[in-house]
């Protein structure tokens, strides 16, 4: 025998056994939980979990299924006849695994040509029960022959009848409607075995995706779709040409009676949202589900301020709206086509088989549709193509606003969007990146500050050189001022003579240790927010000034129970000291500026803020994005508003006028509010240790000479007319500066 040929038969038998190996380490559960014939027969037995609030109030509830199980005689055979013939042609024939289907699908990807899918009923089945879908194609392939495992099982335990019944009771319809019962109840308000052809047809056309065919919000779409199930009941023989004709000329026609209880509603839904997933992650670490085992997860939201937040965010994003001109669009037109990519139509198109040019003729093809609106029910109807509705979604502002108490690390309030229902996308959480602006300046002046240099010294704001990177100067403004005068007005060449002071690596040290885990690049921009970071991020940093130099990750989740009330796993805060406390308190006393004559000082005048509170307002360039990140002795929070696209949102204002009025409106509700226990007339307490003292009393004078040396050096100057044109300006601007912090 040949060599190559020993070596392709040795490797054909290795690949055999090795495939029966690793069928074998799926089936005995050693790639992941492999549920018991039991578990799989009865999802009926599964018990929703709970989230509860900081105050033991239930605010969601996480589950699979809104579902009254029915029996096989109680559902009609139009509704078997119309899922059989679009879902699996040979459902009776095979055994779990249509090996012609794979067959199929393979061959469609070879050749590039989508030939449909290789999923049998019961693989889908299988698919649904053991709630799968990674996006990962290594793990992807695992879940597949899992699937195929228990694929065949359950046709080796049931009967055809029972794996239909099954998967009818299972399957998800919309609007909380799971199972059958619920979907024909939801839909036409009749029982199951009360369906004829054409609602059947509809209901077995909606899973190819529920929310793509949803009948109430896309009528046109889903009347496309059912008549595609009646096209294939006709090729099965389950009904005539003539007849499926006849009901592909009538309109659907909707008794609609939807059970709410919408993931959309409620309280705190992107909140719920970012619990859900954390506790699912947790979930399939310990071998649990989330939906089916009953678990009661305790959060630390107030029902109140959320209510307080939600509220503000909507008074302060109400109509805002950018209207981007074609022209724009068309310089962008990579990023519109990404976002025609994402949407569900385009899937579902391209599942269906139609290439790139037709699809692109149905997006620019008019239909009926709702879309958001600023109106009091926060929708309306409208005919309009998918590609222009794409872009209409695109141009409302949004948000990410998180509030929490800075010394516990609990968050109180999150609102993730300006509506959970149409935008999904949470700007809270840490996976939600975008530039800081002169947010992260507070960050440098503590460095330096904690380094000692002091608040009260004289900052060049001269260009300044980096070597490797040349002189930088953003702004136009010469001479000196005072470092707390220049963090007050966000003056940018401040900024960046103090990064040459502490050294850029150093800065981008610090900011990890204060538990920013975003990509911080070592460039001058750095001080000046040119990084993407998250807003939760943001606010841990932030947690310092208030926290007298403790630094405190922030919490959201306390306990989890299980159904018994046996707890299962409890979280306390992260808490670490970045800073000495007499930093942190001339810090607080720097970012008091900020509110009171500096960029913030509209704060506590428009919204009649009392107490003391201090902050950081942030925009970046074109004004794209608008931050605002301000405390007071009890709360720490954060807003962050933008256009999901950069340049969509370009000219929508400063921090102070676009994110501070979030801030602003939601403090001035809560300090109104006697029953929440906030008080108005707080003050940040001195250290103990600075009695006698106030910022400026522990001005290191060797620190003073070194920083002054260092920028006359770095920009070439003789050292004594440096020093001469700094003092000139710093005599002029004193009596501004101390007024303002007496």
């Amino acid at each position: 025998m040949k060599r190559s040929i020993k070596f392709l038969w040795i490797s054909l038998l290795l690949g055999i056994v090795g495939f029966n190996i690793l069928i074998w380490m799926i089936n005995a559960g050693w790639l992941g939980y492999m549920p018991k014939m039991e578990e799989l027969e009865n999802p009926k037995s599964a018990t929703a979990s709970e989230i509860f609030s900081g105050n033991d109030t239930k605010i969601g509830q996480f589950y699979l299924e809104n579902r009254d199980p029915v029996r096989y005689s109680e559902i009609s055979s139009h509704v078997f006849d119309a899922l059989i013939a679009t879902e699996d042609e040979r459902f009776y024939e095979h055994s779990g695994v249509d090996a012609e289907a794979i067959g199929r699908a393979l061959f469609g990807v070879i050749t590039f040509s989508p030939r449909g899918g290789a999923s049998t009923i019961t693989q889908q089945l299988a698919k649904h029960l053991l709630d799968q879908g990674s996006k990962n194609f290594a793990e992807r392939i695992i879940e597949k022959l899992k699937e195929q495992i228990v694929a065949v099982k359950l046709e080796k335990n049931l009967t055809k009848q029972e794996i239909l019944t099954l998967y009818l009771n299972s399957v998800p319809w919309g609007y909380n409607a799971f199972g059958i019962k619920s979907a024909s109840k939801t839909y036409f308000n009749k029982m199951p075995k009360d369906l004829n052809v054409a609602e059947a047809a509809m209901l077995v056309g909606m899973l190819k995706g529920s929310s793509m065919y949803n009948p109430v919000r896309h009528e046109e779409r889903t009347t496309n779709r059912r008549n595609t199930v009646l096209d294939q009941m006709v090729k099965n023989f389950k009904i005539s040409a003539s007849e499926a004709q006849q009901l592909k000329d009538q309109p659907i026609k909707l008794d609609f009676a939807p059970t709410m209880d919408n993931h959309h509603d409620g309280v705190a839904p992107y909140f719920r949202q970012v619990v859900e997933q954390d506790v699912k992650a947790w979930c399939k670490s310990r071998g649990l589900n989330l939906y089916k085992d009953g678990l009661k997860i305790y959060t630390t939201i107030d029902t109140t301020m959320q209510q307080y937040a939600e509220e503000s965010v909507a008074k302060a994003m109400f109509g805002k709206f950018r209207s981007v001109g074609s022209g724009r669009w068309a310089k962008h037109n990579q990023t519109l086509m990404r976002a025609v990519r994402e949407t569900e139509r385009y899937k579902t198109l391209k599942e269906e088989g139609l290439d790139e040019k037709a699809i692109m003729v149905n997006f620019n093809t008019k239909t009926k549709m709702k879309v958001f609106s600023c109106n009091n029910n926060r929708e309306k109807d409208t005919t309009i193509t998918p590609l222009d509705s794409i872009k209409y979604m695109k141009g409302f502002v949004q948000t990410g606003f998180m509030v929490m108490d800075p010394s516990t690390g609990e968050v109180k309030a999150w609102v993730g969007g300006i509506n959970h229902k149409y935008f999904q996308y949470d700007h809270v959480n840490i996976n939600t990146k975008r530039q800081v602006g002169s947010t992260i300046k507070p960050l440098l002046y503590c460095l330096a500050v904690d380094n000692g240099y002091s608040p009260c010294q004289s900052i060049s704001l001269n260009p300044v050189m980096f070597p490797g990177h040349g002189w930088y100067g953003p702004d136009k403004s010469r001479g000196a001022m005072p470092m707390k005068t220049a963090l007050a007005f966000s003056k940018n060449n401040a900024t960046v003579n103090i990064l040459k002071l502490v050294g850029i690596n150093s800065f981008v040290d610090f900011v990890k240790k204060l538990g920013i885990v975003s990509k911080v690049n070592a460039y001058p921009s750095v001080c000046l927010g040119a990084d993407d970071i998250s807003v939760i991020e943001m606010l841990r940093a932030y947690t310092m000034f208030p926290n007298y130099g403790i630094n405190t990750k922030p919490i959201y989740i306390t306990r989890i129970e299980d159904r018994n009330g046996n707890v299962l796993e409890s979280f306390v805060p992260e808490r670490k000291e970045v800073i000495n406390e007499i930093t942190a308190y001339k810090m607080i006393r720097m970012m008091m500026g900020t509110v009171l004559i500096g960029t913030g000082k509209r704060l506590k005048p428009g919204w009649g803020i009392k107490g003391e509170c201090a902050g950081k307002t942030g925009t970046t360039n074109s004004e794209a994005d608008a931050w605002f990140i301000g405390y007071t002795p009890q709360l720490l929070a954060g807003a962050w508003v933008g256009c999901e696209d950069r340049f969509v949102g370009e000219g929508l204002g400063e921090g102070a006028r676009a994110a501070m009025p979030i801030w602003g409106e939601f403090f001035k509700r809560i300090q109104a509010d006697e029953k929440l226990g906030y008080s108005t007339v707080d003050k940040f307490e001195k250290p103990a240790s600075m009695e006698g003292m106030d910022e400026c009393d522990t001005e290191d004078q060797l620190s003073l000479q070194r920083a002054e040396a260092v920028m006359n050096v770095s920009r070439g100057l003789p050292p004594e007319e440096d020093i001469k044109e700094e003092n000139k300006f710093d005599n002029s601007d004193k009596g501004t500066s101390q007024d303002d912090y007496k």
